[in-house]
Order: C-alpha cells, then structure tokens, then sequence
C-alpha cells in the first residue's frame, strides 16, 4: 500500500520515526543517494537526487524544484498557460517512505516517488501524483470503492553501440520467439533478479511482436502504487539494460511503421474485499456498478485519448487492425476493442477480473491515465450507464452505417484531434481541476506545434529516445 495522506512540513505522522531506520538500512546496503521521481504533464520522467544523509530533511521540508517543469515539452522546451511556464517561483518534493526502495539495477543509489506541495504547504495543483491520490481517497469516501490496478509495460531493445539516435534492434528471431528469449537471456535473467530484490511481483516477462520488443507484465497494486510501479519497472529496465550494454525505449513508436509500444491499464473496482467485476448478474459476471463504470470509460475514450496518448508518436501507434484499440467498442477478450473485459480463468475470476484500457502507452504520465480512467468511469457509475452492444472480432471490419448502429467510432487520429474532444469534455477537466487541465491542452497543443510539418520517421526519431 501507499500513504495516501498528503505530505505536511515537518513530516507525515510517523515518518521521522521510519527515518533513522530506513536511512541505516540504506547505509548497510551501500546506498549512497535517493533518487526523488516524479512524471511531468507530458510523460517525461523527472528526478532530483540526494545523499542518502539528506533524507531525514527531505521527509520534514522537501527538495526544491521550479512548478516550470509543469509545462515542460518532451524536446524540454516551455509552453506556458495563465498560471504556469513562468520562472517563478518553488515547490517542495515529499518522497513517500512506503515507496522508497534500493534499486538493484543501479547499486549505490535507492529511489523514491514523490508529491509536490507549495512552499506554503498547500497541495500543488499540478501535481499528478496527488491528483489520483485524491481521486482514490474521493471514491472511497463517495462511493465505497477500492481499486486494483496495473500498467503493461512495453520497450524496445536495441544495441547500446547503434550510431547516435538510431535504433539497432538488440535481438533477431520471430515475434514471442525463443530465439529472442534465448539471445537476451542474461538480460532478461538480471531483470527478474534486480524486481525479485525491489519485491515487484512480476507475472509475465517476454519477448513481443515488434522488432526487439519485449513486455512485462506486474501484479496488481492500489492505484498509486500501480503508478509508481510502472515508473519504478521503468527506471529497472533501463538501469539493467545499460550495465548489458544494451539501449532501451519505451516510446509509443520506435520507428515510423509497425506496431509499437503500449502501456494498457488494467482496473478493477472493489467493494469490502469483493470484485465487483465477477460474480455479478450483469454481463460475464459483471455487476451492474462495474458495468456502469466500463461504460462510463469507454464514453469518455475520445477525450482521455488527449491523456492516455500524449504525445505525436503515440497516432503512429493508434492504427487499426494492430491490437492498439483505435475504435470506441467493448468485448469480452477482444483485443482489437480498446476496452476490453477480462473475465479470468474459472475458478479465479473473484481474483483477476477486471477491465483493460487498451489506448495506452507509455508516453502517458500514468498518475494522470489512472485518475482520468476512474474519474471517466465514477461518471458512469454515478449515471448508472449501460454499456453498448458488445462487438467480437476487428471493429475496422463495420462499415459506417453499421458502425454507427453498434456505437462504434474511431478514436482521435491525431494530438490536436485529442486536445478538441478533451476541452470539451467537462467531467475530465473538471476532475483534474482548471490548473492541470489547462496544463495538458498547452503540453500536447506544444507537442503538436513541434513537430507540425514532419513525416512520420522524424516524428518517431524526435521522440524515440524521450521515453
């Protein structure tokens, strides 16, 4: 679990008492620094570091960092809105101590995710790991509500001696192929070793469809931890891909053509220790509080496209018929639906049935991506929505006249495309607050304006070693 108790200065209750403990623990394991993360609007991930001796200070005051980088594009230039991109002003980083863990992959260094809060002690409002924090603390004061939740991670391996900015794939053979298995072995062998040492459950690990891609899936946390878990598994990835010599991406698309890399969120609702997405009278066991909350998602999936695919790389990934859920459409085990429903296997489904939001990827800050899904589904919970006629097969198969019948419409096909459903969707803008609402329209209208006027192969090289 993650403190869901905003930071305060002079410390959470509790924390300066974990301090001293923790710091010595750190000390014994040859921990030098704390890497303080964080995830910006536009997907990036940010840090500050501190000696380890500093961490007893960072608990009770905070690190310094400029509420600029709210506005920072993925090329690490400003857009600015009403209230922010200007070079005023501080924010104070809290790491969260139940968070904080020695990274195996990097020796000599422990890492923590953090939240942000003024100078004055206020929460920012631009910070996005608070923003769904609260939206999981507002569900269960409002609705009785927990949530599980899980992010796919997927990245391409190239070689670490590839000429300056291009990608070399690191590994040949078939997609899920041994044969990749076996070339990136060691690899793949250090990366269960160093999340087995971070205690990262991890359910699958292995190779993908795309050119050097490989995917892991992890188990299922609280939103929070969820999030910080795919920014911890990223942070893995990379460490121990570099010690073998190795470059890795986690861009939407490496190159301009093929399938690229997704970041699928998996969310289910609970209610006093019950699944409400299994043993139900609705729809593959559904009850009809989780098929109001799928329905209220799959409403809402033009304008959470603006959140969920972020940046211009991700509309070379969102092509239909590459199992990238480009069309609004549910089914059970459809991976062309871009919701689709997980029932489990017989005998486990209380456990591990749950939905899957397929329009995702890994430019997506995922603080944002979680708290704009469930926000997007607590509307259809509240409106008691029902969800459409249930679609089998690939939804690009309808022509228009069908298609309409069934709901079905296609996802933005393009960032400014994103950026026009989501000004108009007020339950979004409303949940995130006017502050981080008008910082994603800036971030991906910025993101847009970048690039204007490049082909699809300088759009993916702008961004393929970003993320």
């Amino acid at each position: 679990m993650t403190t869901l108790a905003d930071p305060v200065p002079g410390g959470r209750p509790g924390d300066l008492r974990r301090v001293a403990a923790l710091t010595a623990g750190l000390a014994a394991q040859g921990v030098r620094g704390v890497v303080l993360a964080y995830v910006d609007t536009a997907g990036v991930g940010r840090v500050k570091t501190i000696p380890t001796a500093r961490l007893a200070a960072a608990v009770s005051w905070g690190v310094g960092m400029s509420p600029v980088f709210d506005t920072f594009l993925a090329g690490d230039s400003i857009v600015t809105t009403d209230v922010l991109g200007s070079p005023d002003g501080d924010l104070r980083l809290y790491p969260d101590l139940d968070r904080l863990v020695a990274l195996a992959g990097q020796p000599g260094w422990a890492w923590a995710p953090v939240d942000r809060i003024t100078q004055e002690g206020a929460r920012h409002p631009g910070c996005a790991r608070t923003f769904l924090r609260r939206t999981v603390t507002g569900a269960a004061a409002r609705h009785g509500l927990a949530f599980k939740a899980a992010v796919e991670v997927e990245w391409t391996v190239g070689l670490g001696s590839a000429p300056a900015g291009e990608f070399v794939p690191a590994v040949s053979g078939p997609a899920y192929g041994a044969i990749r298995q076996v070339e990136l072995s060691d690899y793949t062998a250090d990366l269960l070793a160093a999340f087995d040492a971070q205690d990262v459950d991890v359910d699958q690990l292995h190779p993908e469809y795309a050119a050097g891609q490989f995917e892991i899936s992890v188990g299922a946390l609280d939103p929070v931890a969820a999030a910080d878990r795919s920014v911890l598994v990223r942070q893995t990835v990379r460490a121990v891909a570099q010690r073998h010599g190795l470059r890795v991406s986690f861009s939407p698309a490496v190159s301009a053509e093929g399938v690229g890399n997704g970041g699928h969120l998996h969310l289910s609702c609970w209610r006093e220790g019950r699944n409400l997405h299994a043993g139900g009278e609705g729809r593959y066991g559904m009850t009809g509080e989780a098929e109001s909350f799928a329905a209220g998602v799959l409403a809402r999936l033009p304008a959470l496209t603006a959140v969920t695919a972020p940046s211009p790389a991700s509309y070379l990934r969102l092509r239909p018929s590459q199992w990238a859920g480009v069309f609004t459409a549910w089914g059970r085990e459809t991976r062309e639906a871009a919701l689709r429903v997980i029932t489990g296997t017989a005998g486990r489904r209380d456990q591990e049935a749950n939905i899957e939001v397929k329009p995702v990827d890994l430019a997506a800050n995922p603080y944002l991506a979680l708290g704009c899904v469930i926000a997007a589904g607590l509307d259809g919970l509240k409106r008691s929505l029902a969800l459409p006629e249930e679609i089998t097969g690939d939804p690009a198969r309808y022509g228009p006249d069908e298609a309409a019948a069934l709901g079905v419409r296609r996802l933005p096909r393009s960032l400014p495309d994103a950026v026009e459903e989501f000004r108009a969707d007020q339950v979004l803008r409303d949940a995130l607050g006017p502050v981080l609402a008008d910082a994603v329209s800036a971030v991906r209208l910025g993101e847009a304006t970048a690039v204007a006027g490049l082909d699809d192969d300088r759009v993916a090289a702008a961004y393929r070693w970003v993320y």
